[in-house]
């Protein structure tokens, strides 16, 4: 049973005690209801808690009602981040409809395949993506209604219409934590992309576990760069309503303007994955304001150098925690604490290189193939169980059975474990490198490459040769343009083995990189 009246067992009762994000921006509209939910940068509209609440009850009735969907049916959205795209996936939330939050920069055709796997009853478009969505509508069987989530009040459903048209009042449905709520796409760095089925239960606990592991307050002004469309964006957006926060929104990531609202002196905290944290560090000015609100920024989703962080300590000088987990299919699984940073800077600057230690809730092994530990210091890969791990792959029992053995969740992460418990990335293993049957780990060379002042960004990959098997090959975003191919060796030699120094440098105006920030190295695999 999935939506509904839950039954009358001891595991009916804990359901209905199930607190979840419906219950608690019920409970912010009641007790903070005048307090500001939303700010949205794009259409200069910021909702309270008490009208967010009420919007949402709109959504989901207009959902249930005029667009005919049924609980445990999917509806997906193609937009940029804004206070109707929230409210649209708590009302899903609210409803047991599952949400599908599409990737922005894909093409009509990979839109279509999602839609057609998804069987998508409705389609909620942002305004640049309209006209893709009609034709979409054409293409795709299931796909009854389009509906506009810009101001116009023409073409296909408008958004504000159908919440003008839509009781304000709770719709009261009870939907079971097992409820898949959101099929989320994963990125496809590393081949086909997976439908990933999120439940209820995995979104809440991811939310409430990076309430604690980033020390997120009441009262709190933040700003997410992961989009929406990402598990890390709406996990964002949900602790917002966990501890009664305000939450900025932006349509997407500008680095110009994330820097406008950090020197205004109102966000206490921003998480970013750390191409965007480079980004900002090379803006003019940057160094130049004092941040006396800022008290803490977070960064995940891909590796960090220590020279990266160690600059944007010394910029924000505020409190730093990093976020690490397979976050569409297992939310957060490490963190490396603001107090772990503070003591990195006190002289243990190794920690600068670690992911941290299991976040809470999250059991964490080191394994081989075989699911055995290894021992404490070797690299093997991370397998973690917790209640943040999705519920499957849709329509893909074999893969799902694969993923999940043995109730262990693994995502070709490499790693090692100290005796402390922190752990410290390897790379991931599609994407090691094998020099004449020798592991060579991407990250550490990368690490090595961005500690010249002037690389802005380095990306490392493999490339067939016939002797050695694969040759490192890197790839640099260089600051200054005189920066040559041997003096990056020559900086190299100073701190890697002979057989780790690249073979071959490419300079590249930019990175590869998906909406989510991350370098595409399948990319630059194909440029080798």
């Amino acid at each position: 049973m999935s939506v509904g009246a839950f039954p009358d067992t001891a595991a009916g009762a804990a359901m209905r005690t199930f607190t979840g994000p419906s219950d608690w921006l019920r409970a912010d509209a009641q007790h903070r209801g005048d307090r500001c939910a939303l700010i949205d940068e794009a259409s200069g509209r910021s909702l309270s808690f008490a009208e967010l609440d009420e919007r949402v009850n709109r959504a989901a009735n207009g959902l249930l009602g005029e667009l005919g969907v049924r609980p445990g049916e999917r509806v997906a959205v193609v937009a940029t981040d804004s206070h109707r795209y929230v409210e649209v996936i708590l009302a899903c939330f609210r409803t047991g409809i599952t949400v599908i939050p599409l990737n922005v920069r894909l093409l009509p055709l990979e839109l279509e395949r999602f839609l057609l796997r998804g069987e998508a009853r409705a389609l909620f478009a942002g305004p640049r993506y309209v006209a893709t969505a009609l034709e979409l509508q054409r293409r795709v069987p299931t796909l009854r209604h389009v509906v506009s989530l810009g101001d116009a009040e023409v073409g296909p459903v408008p958004y504000e219409s159908l919440l003008a048209r839509s009781a304000p009042t709770d719709p009261g449905l009870a939907v079971d934590p097992e409820a898949v709520v959101c099929l989320a796409f994963t990125s496809g760095t590393t081949g086909m992309a997976k439908a990933v089925e999120q439940p209820l239960r995995m979104l809440t606990n991811a939310a409430m576990a990076g309430v604690i592991a980033y020390d997120v307050r009441e009262g709190d002004v933040r700003y997410a760069a992961p989009p929406l469309f990402h598990v890390s964006g709406v996990s964002a957006m949900l602790r917002g309503l966990a501890v009664a926060h305000t939450s900025v929104l932006l349509p997407q990531f500008d680095a110009v303007e994330v820097l406008r609202w950090l020197q205004s002196d109102q966000l206490t905290g921003v998480a970013l994955v750390p191409t965007m944290l480079s980004s900002l560090l090379e803006l003019p000015g940057v160094a130049d304001h004092d941040y006396p609100v800022l008290r803490s920024i977070q960064y995940g989703a891909a590796p960090i150098t220590p020279a990266l962080l160690r600059r944007a300590m010394d910029v924000f000088r505020c409190d730093f925690v990093q976020m690490f987990g397979a976050g569409t299919e297992a939310g957060l699984q490490c963190s490396l604490s603001a107090a772990d940073h503070r003591r990195a800077l006190a002289g243990d600057e190794h920690l600068l290189s670690s992911i941290g230690r299991p976040a809470l809730g999250v059991e964490l092994r080191i394994v081989d193939a075989e699911l055995r530990d290894v021992p404490l210091g070797e690299v093997g890969e991370i397998a973690t169980r917790s209640d943040m791990v999705m519920k499957g792959y849709l329509d893909m029992p074999e893969e799902t059975a694969e993923a999940l053995r043995g109730g262990w969740f693994r995502a070709g992460d490499l790693a090692r474990m100290d005796a402390e418990g922190y752990v410290y990335l390897a790379g991931r293993s599609k994407d090691m490198i094998i020099r004449g049957g020798e592991n060579l780990y991407p990250i550490e060379i990368e690490a090595v490459l961005t500690e010249h002042p002037d690389v802005v960004e380095a990306a490392v990959v493999g490339k067939p040769d016939a002797h050695w098997g694969e040759v490192v090959v890197a790839f640099v975003v260089r600051r200054d343009p005189d920066l040559t191919e041997e003096a990056l060796r020559v900086h190299c030699r100073q701190g890697l083995a002979p057989h780790k120094v690249p073979a071959e440098v490419q300079f590249v105006e930019a990175m590869p990189k998906n909406a989510s920030g991350k370098v595409l190295k399948r990319d630059l695999r194909a440029m080798c």
